[in-house]
């Protein structure tokens, strides 16, 4: 079946060109021009701009003419997902403590389509140059959170990741094919965790492990992720790797028990 099948008679098409419209906007891209709301939408500015004007009547845009904006009435949008995702509330102690006890920043979150979606965190310092919050979306592939995800869906799921996804280096070290990444894969699900060394971003190490359900299901990773300039020659993982695993296996018992 093609995108164009499964989009049938009661797929809107305005609304997913606003809904673009508002996913235009991110960390890096806090403000933006017409002409710029177009370009990384790809939709014309005529159309554009009548999709801001809705937004702006509707109050979740604001602009001082030239410049727009989203307003803090987003948030709306992703509230009612978040506010019955008990994930958050369970995770954020216990991503607290973890920080404290290896004194990096920690981390939760879940896959949606190509990425995975920070739903917790606990930070002690900012080791990225894109500033990380709740919400934040990164590549699946190219994370440890991510491959982790990855590692624990089904043959079909798995599959139709590898269709939908672009792989493209965010580094010179980023594994870019199915054929590096499936046997990385099959490590991490053996293993029950994963580690990616500066594949997102030059610098950056992180280890994650797996999240799940009352049913056993993987539903989420948390990681912890380090500095390895500031970690100088020694690698911080095999430290940091037991506290990780006893957080994952706290949250996954909390899971169970909240489901009851």
């Amino acid at each position: 079946m093609t995108g164009e099948d499964e989009r049938a008679a009661p797929y809107v098409q305005s609304l997913e060109r606003g809904l673009a419209v508002i996913a235009a906007f991110d960390a890096d891209h806090p403000e933006l021009t017409l002409a710029e709301v177009s370009h990384r939408t790809g939709i014309n500015r005529a159309a554009v701009r009548r999709f801001l004007h809705t937004l702006i009547a509707l109050g979740y845009v604001r602009t001082d003419g030239r410049l727009f904006a989203l307003t803090p009435r987003v948030l709306n949008l992703g509230f009612a997902y978040l506010s019955g995702l008990r994930l958050p509330d369970i995770a954020e102690p216990h991503l607290k403590a973890l920080s404290t006890e290896v004194g990096e920043s920690t981390s939760a979150s879940v896959l949606d389509g190509p990425d995975v979606v920070y739903v917790a965190r606990a930070a002690t310092r900012r080791i990225m140059h894109v500033r990380i919050t709740v919400g934040t979306r990164f590549p699946a592939y190219a994370t440890s959170m991510g491959r982790v995800l990855l590692a624990h869906l089904d043959g079909p799921g798995l599959e139709s990741y590898w269709q939908h996804v672009d792989l493209v280096p965010m580094t010179a070290r980023t594994l870019t094919s199915r054929a590096e990444l499936m046997p990385v894969l099959q490590q991490v699900r053996n293993d029950g965790y994963a580690v990616v060394d500066q594949e997102l971003e030059l610098g950056l190490r992180s280890v994650a492990a797996p999240i799940r359900d009352r049913v056993g299901r993987v539903c989420a990773a948390v990681n912890v992720s380090t500095s390895i300039g500031l970690a100088g020659d020694d690698d911080p993982i095999p430290g940091i790797l037991p506290h990780l695993l006893a957080t994952a296996a706290a949250i996954t018992a909390d899971l169970a028990v909240a489901g009851d």
